[in-house]
C-alpha cells in the first residue's frame, strides 16, 4: 500500500521555524499529560507534543513508503531554522515494527519540538504552534498507583519449556542464536501517568535513552544506528549479568567478562550489525574487545562500532538493512525469526523495533525499544524483556534474566 499523498497545505501549516532557547528547562518536564514524544539521555535530546502529522504503515515495504512520505513531507515546508544542528528545524519521531512487514510502525511529527545538545536548547514549531511565553515544568502530582500483575502470553513455566526448546534446536545444529522474549501484563489504579514513568526511567537509568512513542515508552540502553552527515555508529549490547552488592558486584562483572557463553552471543550481535552496514561504509570499526556497560540494576556487555557512509542511502534504508541484529533477533536472522513465531507465543508489535528519530537532513538517532512498556487503554501497561539464547543456556537463568530486565520498568512503576 503506497504512502498517503500530502495534499496542498496553506503556507501557515507550512511554516516551521526553530530559535534558540536559553531557559535550560528539564526537557521531560515539559511534557504534557498524554501524547508526549521523547527521545533523552542525561537532560539532553528531544521532546515534542501536539501532531503536525502522522502516519501509520504496514507491510513488505513500511519503511521505503515512510522515507518517500517524510521526504515529500519536508520538502514542502518553508523552514526557518537559528541553529541548523542534528534534531533542529522538522523533526520526525518514529516506533517501527520489529517485523515491519506484519506489523505497524508509527512515525509522527510533532507541533512542538524542544531540544537540547551540547548545552544548547531550541524550539521547533509547526505553523502557529510556537509557545508565547517561557516553557514551564507540568506538574505530576498525586500517590503512586496501586499495581496488580498477570502472566503474558506464557507463565515462567511454559517459558522456560520454550528455552529448553529453543537450546535443542540450537544444540541440533538448526540456528545459532535467537532471543527469546517474554511480556507481563499490569493494571493500575489510578491509571499511569506517562510523565511520572518517564522521569524516573531517565533518573534511575540517566546512560539510557528515554523514549515515548505513541503509547510505547522505556529506557532503552542499546543504540542501533546514529547519523550525523556521512558519520555512522551504534552501540550493541549482548551479554547480561545482575548487579551485586560489594565484593560480589565486582565477582558478576568480572564473571560476565569472562562467559565464553556470552562473549559468544555478544559476538553474533556484532557481527551481524557489522556485515549488514559494511555494504553501505567506506570504513568501519569495530573494537575487538567488548567492554561493561554497568546499570542500576544489571551489566551488558557492550561494543561502540563506527562508519563513515560511502553509499547514497537515507537513514530509514539504514535503519531497515540493520535491523533485527542478532541482539533482538538471532542468528541465522531468518531462522531466528521463525523460531520467535513459533515458541513466543506473542506479537511483539514495536517491541524490541527500532525507535527514535530523523530530522530533514537525513540526520537522526534510533535505539531498540528495550526495557519498555506499551501503554494500555485501560491505564495500564504490557512489560516486555528478553535475552539471548545459546547452546550453553539454562532456562532459569534466561528466566531470571528477563526478571532482573522487567525490575527495571517495574521501579519506575512502584515509584
Amino acid at each position: 500500500m503506497p504512502a498517503p499523498a500530502l495534499t496542498s497545505r496553506p503556507a501557515a501549516a507550512r511554516a516551521v521555524t526553530t530559535v534558540r532557547d536559553d531557559s535550560g528547562a528539564a526537557l521531560l518536564a515539559l511534557l504534557p499529560s498524554t501524547s508526549g514524544l521523547s527521545w533523552v539521555r542525561r537532560g539532553e535530546g528531544l521532546v515534542g507534543w501536539g501532531e503536525a502529522t502522522r502516519l501509520e504503515v504496514t507491510g513488505p515495504s513500511a519503511l521505503a513508503e515512510a522515507a518517500a512520505w517524510w521526504e515529500e513531507y519536508v520538502a514542502d515546508l518553508d523552514v526557518v531554522d537559528d541553529l541548523a544542528v542534528p534534531g533542529s528545524g522538522p523533526v520526525c519521531f518514529a516506533s517501527i515494527a520489529f517485523d515491519p512487514e506484519a506489523g505497524t510502525s508509527v512515525f509522527v511529527v510533532p507541533q512542538v519540538v524542544v531540544g537540547r545538545r551540547d548545552g544548547v536548547g531550541w524550539i521547533t514549531a509547526v505553523g502557529n504552534a510556537m509557545p508565547d511565553g517561557p516553557l514551564s515544568p507540568t506538574s505530576v502530582d498525586g500517590p503512586a498507583p496501586r499495581l496488580r500483575y498477570a502472566d503474558g502470553a506464557l507463565d515462567p513455566a511454559s517459558w522456560c519449556a520454550a528455552v529448553e526448546s529453543a537450546v535443542a534446536r540450537i544444540v541440533a545444529g538448526e540456528l545459532d542464536k535467537v532471543v527469546l522474549a517474554r511480556d507481563l501484563l499490569v493494571s493500575a489504579e489510578p491509571p499511569l501517568d506517562p510523565r511520572r514513568l518517564l522521569r524516573r526511567l531517565a533518573e534511575r537509568f540517566p546512560d539510557c535513552w528515554t523514549f515515548a512513542v505513541d503509547g510505547l515508552l522505556g529506557a532503552t540502553p542499546e543504540l542501533l544506528l546514529r547519523r550525523e552527515g556521512r558519520r555512522l555508529s551504534s552501540r550493541v549490547l549482548a551479554g547480561t549479568a545482575p548487579r551485586g552488592a560489594g565484593a560480589e558486584d565486582d565477582r558478576l562483572a568480572a564473571a560476565l567478562l569472562g562467559s565464553a557463553k556470552d562473549r559468544s552471543e555478544h559476538a553474533l550481535a556484532v557481527d551481524s550489525l557489522v556485515d549488514a552496514l559494511r555494504p553501505y561504509c567506506d570504513e568501519l570499526a569495530a573494537p575487538a574487545e567488548p567492554e561493561l556497560l554497568t546499570l542500576a540494576n544489571v551489566r551488558h556487555l557492550a561494543t561502540d562500532v563506527t562508519g563513515t557512509q560511502r553509499r547514497a542511502a537515507g537513514l530509514l534504508e539504514l535503519v531497515g538493512a540493520v535491523h533485527p541484529t542478532a541482539a533482538v533477533c538471532g542468528t541465522p536472522t531468518p531462522d531466528a525469526a521463525a523460531l520467535i513465531g513459533e515458541l513466543e507465543g506473542m506479537d511483539r508489535g514495536r517491541y524490541a523495533g527500532p525507535v527514535g528519530w530523523l530530522d530533514a537532513r537525513g540526520d537522526g538517532e534510533f535505539g531498540l525499544a528495550l526495557r519498555c512498556a506499551e501503554l494500555t487503554a485501560d491505564g495500564g501497561a504490557r512489560l516486555f524483556a528478553g535475552c539471548g539464547i545459546v547452546a550453553e543456556s539454562e532456562p532459569a537463568a534466561e528466566l531470571a534474566e528477563t526478571q532482573s530486565k522487567f525490575a527495571a520498568f517495574q521501579a519506575a512503576l512502584e515509584g
